[in-house]
């Protein structure tokens, strides 16, 4: 069992409560007790010591239609849930995130309860910060510090993106008129546009083609990477020249860049997949043309993290892991091509999600062969 660990906040107030205890002792207490209460009908925290969150996000920043908007999601339902206040921080670039780290786990106004770390960019810098802040709770969402005071939220992206991956399997193989697309069975190609291609990213290629084999062996899968996640024109260039070659549908893990697929995916009158979020309804303009979107409920990983700490549970040390059994990730079909997407594809899908958390359908988290 590990010990109770207390937040720097809680240790600065019983060290100040210390000191206020010995002058109530001489003068006699008649202050007023303005400790955080909680409405057990309601859960939200009233007075002036709710809970403090700081958010540093990753560096595409908030409005990016994906992955921070999901993860300030999760934030401002812990807000609505519990009264909890919170910050924003955006890097503008890496270097400003050790330097965000730092100024937030020694701000004393406010002092923070959690530090929300998003993006595995935060990785090494988060690694020094925590050792230096051994009293400041944080999490890191994407990937895994190895300290006490940090709580480690990591998707299994790879089962959701084997999802995708089956999906394009199926449908490349049929021939398909979904929307303003069409698909060409007589090709049966698909492709993958990636932002920067580390084993985090890879993981979303490996279990993608290992879903698109799952579905049909002969099956081609094409695959680029941007190099960053904010380049929309090449993410363009690449799915188009994709489109040229023969794909039906490309699913891109490229964050804000993934915009240029789905430009070109309209161009093509194709097919793409998004990525993080409901992209159909984030970004409603190219809801003709994404099939689905593979999901990381980062939102559900900033919520508990938060609930775990207004609760007294800090999962320090801990690396909590979210896949398709625990609805950390999922595919969700676009709003507008569900409807036309064969019942017997989506009996498929889900059959072959089933088989994953039974733990029949084993899914590579590198790339074979």
């Amino acid at each position: 069992m590990r010990p109770q660990r207390y937040s720097r906040r809680e240790l600065l107030g019983a060290t100040a409560g210390i000191s206020i205890a010995g002058l109530a002792g001489c003068l006699g207490d008649d202050s007023t007790d303005t400790e955080t209460e909680t409405d057990p009908s309601t859960g939200e925290q009233t007075g002036e010591d709710a809970t403090q969150v700081g958010m540093i996000y990753a560096l595409a920043g908030l409005d990016d239609r994906s992955f921070n908007d999901a993860a300030n999601r999760g934030i401002q339902r812990a807000r609505l849930d519990y009264g909890i206040s919170f910050s924003n921080h955006e890097p503008d670039a890496a270097k400003d995130i050790e330097r965000l780290q730092r100024e937030l786990a020694r701000s004393e106004t406010p002092t923070y309860d959690l530090l929300c770390c998003i993006g595995f960019v935060q990785q090494d810098s988060l690694g020094q910060i925590a050792s230096e802040y051994p009293e400041q709770q944080f999490m890191i969402v994407d990937a895994t510090v190895d300290a006490e005071n940090v709580a480690s939220y990591v998707f299994k992206e790879h089962e959701g993106s084997f999802q995708s991956g089956h999906l394009a399997g199926e449908l490349t193989s049929r021939e398909i008129t979904l929307g303003t697309g069409t698909t060409n069975p007589d090709e049966r190609i698909v492709g993958f546009v990636g932002g920067v291609e580390n084993d985090l990213i890879k993981r979303f290629e490996a279990g993608y083609r290992a879903g698109v084999k799952y579905a049909d062996s002969e099956v081609t899968v094409r695959s680029s990477y941007v190099g960053n996640f904010a380049d929309v024109q090449t993410a363009f260039d690449m799915a188009q020249g994709m489109y040229d070659d023969g794909a039906d549908i490309v699913y891109h893990a490229a964050g804000g860049a993934g915009l240029g697929v789905f430009q070109a995916a309209q161009a093509a009158n194709r097919y793409a997949i998004g990525v993080d979020a409901d992209q159909s309804r984030s970004n409603p303009r190219y809801a003709d043309v994404i099939l689905a979107s593979m999901v990381k409920r980062v939102d559900n990983a900033i919520y508990s993290a938060t609930s775990n700490v207004v609760e007294g549970g800090f999962q320090g040390g801990s690396v909590v892991p979210l896949g398709l059994e625990a609805d950390g990730v999922d595919v969700v079909y676009g709003t507008s091509l569900e409807p036309a997407i064969p019942n017997d594809v989506k009996t498929a899908i889900q059959t072959s999600r089933e088989a994953i958390i039974a733990g029949d359908i084993t899914v590579p988290t590198e790339v074979e062969g």
